[in-house]
């Protein structure tokens, strides 16, 4: 599917029946079920996955190890059978109404009778030198996504905080050769429980600042401490800090709520928000969202829209 840019005139007060927001694993799956059930769809992708680092997705079955841009450039095509429509421009606000109207970045504005916000999360890496540049490459952050890539490799864990020996011990199901980095972390701030269950897994732990990255032949051989020690380490994990893409949610009034990776809207089991009409879906409604679990969430909120709509013009019907 070609990803096209929408004419002013296009863009000008076109109302549709769901306007998608975002147009990762979550706003793809929510627009292939609104375009089976012959809604009029508009998908605004602003081209931002969270995951385009990566040269690999895994754990979704039959698409096990696809380069994240090819899953995206299928589903595109996918959707496009079902007439829905798909622009590359950014949503910079959403008004209330008896339609929501939608204003795009790039000028005008289109008109919806339900919304679906999939806009996601940007990872924000911790400040080490040479982290940002080799994530998604030899610095991961999940070991279900790349684990068994890696398996057996020397692993080094950054800890952002004492939050982060839960890390070490998951990735310790890949590898027997882990180091926990604690950076900026004093040892006092791990619990005598995390100190022996470390030692259980045989993670050893590294107090100290890490300066930095060691790289030869663009290939990560090395964590830099702040003392000039090197270890060698060929996979190092951190955890980015989950920042969500939930301004337009929080414009529109939805009720949120507050948790240790970010704030994200309470949402029910489809993925309606507290706002009517708004449903959300993907790593917009929490951090733990993988693209299998997006794509789920996308056909959910999807399918509970259409019985909405159809309901709601049934009983307009009627009224009439």
């Amino acid at each position: 599917m070609e990803v096209v840019t929408m004419t002013e005139q296009d863009r000008t007060d076109s109302r549709y029946d769901v306007v998608v927001v975002g147009g990762g694993a979550a706003g793809l799956s929510a627009a292939l079920v609104l375009g089976r059930a012959r809604h009029r769809t508009l998908v605004v992708d602003a081209g931002e996955p969270r995951n385009a680092p990566s040269a690999h997705m895994q754990g979704y079955l039959s698409r096990d190890g696809m380069p994240p841009a090819e899953f995206l450039a299928l589903g595109r095509e996918e959707i496009a059978a079902y007439g829905v429509e798909l622009v590359r421009d950014r949503v910079v606000d959403v008004a209330r109404g008896e339609d929501f109207t939608v204003a795009l970045e790039r000028g005008g504005r289109v008109r919806a009778r339900r919304i679906v916000v999939a806009t996601g999360l940007k990872d924000e890496m911790p400040g080490v030198p040479g982290v940002a540049e080799r994530f998604g490459r030899d610095v991961l952050h999940c070991p279900f996504c790349h684990g068994w890539e890696v398996r057996d490799e020397p692993f080094g864990v950054l800890a952002s905080s004492a939050a982060g020996v839960h890390q070490a011990l998951m990735v310790s199901r890949w590898s027997k050769d882990v180091t926990f980095f604690l950076h900026r972390v004093a040892e006092e701030e791990l619990s005598d429980l995390d100190l022996r269950r470390l030692a259980a897994a045989g993670v050893d732990v590294v107090p100290g600042e890490v300066a930095g990255l060691v790289v030869e032949d663009d290939r990560l051989t090395g964590v830099r401490m702040a003392d000039g020690t090197v270890h060698p380490r060929s996979v190092l994990f951190v955890a980015p800090r989950p920042v969500p893409q939930t301004g337009l949610l929080e414009g529109l009034g939805a009720e949120m709520n507050e948790t240790p990776f970010g704030t994200y809207p309470v949402v029910d089991p489809t993925g309606l928000t507290s706002v009517p009409g708004v449903w959300a879906a993907g790593n917009a409604i929490g951090f733990a969202e993988q693209v299998v679990h997006a794509a789920s969430g996308g056909y959910r909120a999807a399918s509970a829209i259409v019985g909405d709509l159809r309901m709601t013009d049934l009983d307009a019907t009627l009224d009439a």
